[in-house]
């Protein structure tokens, strides 16, 4: 009885970790905070804004480039040439960026990570101007 016990337990800890690593869509999903995280310990990576150009120029994260999640097809992008860089993808909430990691994904790119919306940052704006 005990062996049992044991062993469930070890199995239902095993899964737990697996399922939070798991993604159905070829992405992984992280938060805000964890995203932050990241950006100070980690190097070598992109920080893509997937919204119109003109939602980023009024105010962007530090160092993002912007490739508009409608433009993003079913090919290779000149901009994100690495298909297995690390590749933090954000939008307005989180809706237009989930689509376009699950694209990035699809064609192709191995690091993908989506981190939600702009709405929520709590770091640094950069605004461009007119």
């Amino acid at each position: 009885m005990r062996k049992l016990f044991f062993s469930l337990l070890l199995l239902l800890t095993l899964g737990g970790c697996a399922a939070q690593q798991a993604d159905t869509n070829g992405y992984r999903c992280i938060t805000m905070q964890e995203a932050a995280e990241w950006m100070t310990r980690e190097s070598g990576y992109i920080i893509l804004d997937v919204r119109t150009q003109e939602e980023f120029a009024a105010g962007h994260i530090p160092n993002a480039i912007c490739i508009p999640n409608e433009t993003i097809g079913s090919e290779t992008l000149s901009a994100l040439p690495d298909n297995a860089q690390l590749i933090l993808v954000y939008c307005r909430s989180g809706n237009r960026s989930k689509q376009a990691a699950s694209k990035l994904a699809k064609i192709g790119y191995t690091n993908v990570v989506e981190f939600g919306g702009i709405l929520d940052w709590q770091g640094e704006i950069v605004t461009e101007s007119p």
